[in-house]
């Protein structure tokens, strides 16, 4: 485990920015036994990772690659789930981006992470709908 990974699993409260995506977790998303799925999951983190990209890239961007999904803690149905992204990275045309997913039970305050990972997006061209160049920062 890299010391970026150790601190992202180790941090105790959400980041200070505010999330790029928040949602409710629903009935519809869990097992039976009220838990959600962790590809709904996996799916929300793509959304906020898909957003900072697409930013980045000031366009098109495409999932390449997820490193090291670690699932903390369980999310339950009425939930409100918190993502949130930051660019740790950044190649020719690619882009490394941190997710953060945490919970928090809809009457309450307390939030808790439960779940990380790493997504790889790269810049794509429209027209071609290949790989291109990131734009200047």
């Amino acid at each position: 485990m890299t010391h970026s990974e150790m601190a992202l699993t180790q941090s105790e409260t959400p980041p200070a920015e505010a999330p790029v995506i928040r949602t409710i977790a629903m009935p519809a998303d869990a097992n039976p036994y009220g838990d959600i799925f962790g590809g709904w999951l996996m799916s929300q983190m793509d959304l906020a990772a898909s957003n900072v990209a697409s930013r980045v890239a000031r366009g098109r961007a495409s999932t390449v690659r997820v490193e090291a999904m670690n699932f903390l803690r369980p999310v339950r149905v009425g939930d409100v789930v918190s993502l949130y992204g930051r660019l740790i990275a950044r190649g020719r045309s690619s882009m490394k981006i941190e997710v953060e997913a945490w919970r928090r039970a809809r009457d309450g305050e307390d939030e808790e992470k439960v779940t990380e990972a790493v997504f790889t997006f790269v810049a794509i061209d429209p027209v071609t709908r290949k790989s291109r160049p990131l734009p200047e920062e």
